[in-house]
């Protein structure tokens, strides 16, 4: 199985065991002399089956990220890059923003408000952060389907 088939099926077995959750939580209680709609002895054993998988799938998809890759490196710590990447050009888009708004002013006697820094230096490194984290998002997506999981 691929990296990225695995990781389909985590996904899969998130959502079924939120499923489950929600099922076990309207079968909870119910009125005096009435039966739930659902037993609850059979979602919690349908969750624990769902859980355990889970647990293994999880298991292999973190010894397969820790595993070197080509080039060098883990996926583990393309993830950690490619997260970190992606908050620091959040952050500096959202601070671009800030210093790229205009303040109006109604006369000349108002006080004029300055950007505290040169917002077209800075849009170049965003710019350049985002073109990064694009290749390396694209690097990540290649490895998830050509490395085989642990």
């Amino acid at each position: 199985m691929k990296l990225a088939e695995a990781l389909t099926l985590r996904a899969d077995l998130q959502k079924r065991a939120a499923q489950l959750q929600n099922r076990l939580y309207n079968n909870a209680k119910v009125q005096e002399g009435e039966k739930p709609a659902e037993d609850p002895r059979g979602l919690l054993e349908e969750l624990d089956a769902v859980m355990t998988q889970l647990e293994e799938l999880m298991t292999r998809i973190n010894l397969t990220n820790s595993c070197a890759i080509p080039g060098g490196g883990t996926i583990t710590a393309l993830l950690a890059r490619r997260d970190c990447l992606s908050r620091r050009t959040e952050i500096l888009r959202g601070f671009l923003d800030c210093a790229s708004a205009l303040a109006n002013r109604s006369t000349r006697g108002e006080i004029k408000i300055r950007s505290t820094v040169k917002v077209p230096e800075l849009q170049k490194q965003v710019d350049h952060l985002s073109r990064e984290l694009r290749e390396l998002d694209t690097r990540i997506q290649g490895l998830n389907w050509t490395v085989e999981l642990q």
